[in-house]
């Protein structure tokens, strides 16, 4: 099986399984992970969604082997696959932890950008290698890299090709956390965990106003923030939160209710 899901308390463990080929994407891979990102999100126990990659490497991107001597509108056609797992992925109504076990390249790199908060090992590294064989940054990297890291830097890593460092991608604000090696999963369980016992109704608000703060000006924004604070205000978990603050002790939030 190209993914491999477990079901935890709380929230679920995507794994991408293709370790031989450094979990290089295809087709088929993008449908199935497309298809686990939707049972996790209609799995009302599940309140998170923990993604890595088996063996020594995250993703090595479109695996090049399946688009070798295809035509330039077969890339295109390719794309229509992986444009909506990107969109699943930013979008979806879950917090989303990628925990970036090794090289994440290309499609790969942009795969784990599209996440919500993004820990890497310190011996990972992020590369859009895609001038490398004359293409440009897709699934989203010319989208997500000046957001995160700036145009300046952005340009440079697209034409130039090459790694960032886990390290570097943390200090350039492109990841949440660089950790060594043998503390990444252990962390990133206890992230998946944290967030799956945090205010799910919540979290997506916050999901939808950081996604919407990219477009709109500042009053649109303020008023944005308004209408989604009335929303998250009408959700049990705002009561129980503000209880616990009074009553001084740690909320416990309930089930999800979308």
């Amino acid at each position: 099986m190209t993914i491999l899901v477990e079901t935890r308390p709380g929230y679920r463990l995507i794994t991408l399984n293709r370790p031989e080929r450094l979990n290089a994407l295809t087709v088929e891979m993008a449908a199935a992970l497309i298809a686990a990102l939707d049972s996790a999100a209609a799995d009302k126990s599940c309140r998170a969604v923990l993604l890595t990659g088996a063996g020594r490497g995250f993703c090595a991107g479109q695996d090049l082997t399946a688009i070798a001597g295809i035509e330039p509108e077969e890339i295109g056609d390719l794309l229509d696959h992986y444009n909506p797992l990107i969109e699943k992925l930013h979008a979806l109504p879950l917090p989303v932890v990628c925990a970036v076990n090794g090289v994440a390249a290309g499609a790969g790199a942009n795969l784990a950008l599209a996440c919500d908060i993004v820990v890497a090992a310190r011996s990972a590294s992020f590369v859009q290698a895609f001038a490398r064989i004359g293409l440009i940054p897709d699934c989203g990297g010319t989208w997500f890299l000046p957001r995160l890291v700036g145009t300046a830097r952005a340009r440079a890593l697209a034409m130039l090709a090459e790694p960032v460092p886990a390290a570097t991608a943390a200090e350039w604000g492109m990841i949440w956390q660089a950790i060594d090696d043998d503390r990444l999963m252990p962390e990133a369980y206890a992230l998946a965990v944290r967030l799956a016992g945090g205010p799910t109704a919540a979290l997506a608000l916050i999901k939808r106003a950081l996604d919407e703060s990219e477009v709109n000006e500042l009053d649109e924004q303020l008023d944005l923030e308004r209408d989604l604070q009335e929303e998250a205000a009408e959700s049990p978990d705002h009561a129980e939160g503000l209880r616990a603050f009074l009553d001084k002790r740690a909320p416990v939030f309930g089930p999800r209710a979308d």
